[in-house]
């Protein structure tokens, strides 16, 4: 079966008539199913480390609306909480960390080969997951990119600049550049655990890349990005990798062939048109609806949905959004976008 599983088949390249669909942060809070389910976890944290409860909110988006892939429901951070790093969340506000401000806290940090003692809980869920999903849907892991893990450790947060990140870096380069090797590293150990675990796909998302300019770009996106890619091919080959760079801009062009990577998923500030012109002239595209649309909905929706279905349609294109699903998104109109996507017709008085 897996040679027919739609997502698979557009990462090896294979134009489509019907795109496969999933979505980013598809299991979350604008389900009330999945907020049941959190409500009965406790906490965010706990919800991610019981694997029968994680594995359930993995599932439920597929239920409800037959998505061609189910991503890992688990959190970027918690690499880092492996790693030794403090970890909790904030009700309203989001993730807290402990932060790192110079070598001594490289030093700190727990060796790479011990993280699996703390993650172990996440690979069971893939293992759940795995044998629950219906044979036809793919299975994607996920791990946070290095610079924007990095970010966080740095910052204790999420920043609107990536700031306290940027000045470790003008001011210690040497040091910062250790922590990003120690997070390559430790992603490639993480993500390649989860394919042992049942992963088909892993996805590599550098949420805060489009904040890197210059030879910067290169060093922490790009190059840690290759080298993840490389080292997961070498121990799984055949293994296919998509990867996020958002907010590239124009670096997206190229991204695919310096990397290795055999997917790029775009968000929604560049254009769809623009992108098949650049991008996916180097192979499967992934995207780029904008999120706001799944709170708006009505015609607005079904045209932009046809507008980036008719731009990928020359070539290997995997729909989606542009940035995760967000909470006050209305569930009917996800169906919509996936009625539009598959050729059904949206009611155009709705």
């Amino acid at each position: 079966m897996q040679a027919n599983k739609t997502i698979l088949k557009a990462l090896r390249g294979e134009r489509q008539a019907v795109p496969p669909i999933w979505m980013m942060r598809q299991a979350g809070r604008y389900l009330p199913e999945y907020r049941a389910t959190r409500e009965k976890a406790g906490d965010f944290l706990s919800l991610c480390y019981t694997p029968d409860l994680a594995a359930e909110v993995t599932l439920q988006p597929i239920r409800r609306y037959g998505f061609d892939a189910a991503i890992l429901f688990a959190d970027i951070l918690l690499l880092p909480q492996a790693l030794g790093a403090d970890l909790w969340f904030v009700t309203g506000e989001g993730p807290r960390l402990s932060t790192i401000t110079g070598p001594e806290g490289l030093r700190a940090l727990r060796p790479v080969d011990e993280i699996d003692a703390v993650l172990n809980p996440v690979y069971e869920t893939l293992r759940i997951v795995s044998r629950a999903l219906p044979v036809e849907t793919t299975l994607i892991g996920f791990a946070g990119a290095p610079w924007t893990v990095a970010t966080y450790m740095i910052a204790g947060r999420g920043t609107p600049d990536q700031g306290p990140a940027h000045a470790f870096k003008d001011a210690d380069r040497a040091t910062f550049s250790a922590l990003i090797d120690i997070l390559t590293e430790a992603t490639i150990e993480y993500l390649s655990a989860q394919v042992v675990a049942g992963a088909e796909v892993v996805k590599l998302f550098d949420s805060w890349a489009g904040s890197l300019k210059g030879r910067d770009f290169d060093d922490f996106a790009l190059a840690p990005a290759a080298r993840i890619i490389a080292a997961l091919k070498e121990r799984h080959p055949g293994l296919p990798v998509i990867a996020f760079p958002r907010e590239a801009g124009e670096r997206y062009v190229g991204f695919a062939r310096a990397t290795g990577a055999d997917c790029v998923a775009l968000d929604n500030s560049v254009a769809a048109d623009w992108a098949a012109e650049h991008v996916q002239v180097d192979g499967c595209v992934q995207g780029n609806l904008a999120p706001g649309h799944m709170v708006t909905g009505g015609p607005a929706l079904d045209a932009a949905t046809r507008d980036i279905v008719r731009a990928f349609s020359g070539g290997p294109h995997i729909f989606n959004l542009g940035h995760g699903i967000t909470p006050d998104a209305d569930p009917g109109n996800v169906q919509r976008m996936i009625d539009v996507v598959r050729g059904g017709q949206a009611d155009p008085a709705a």
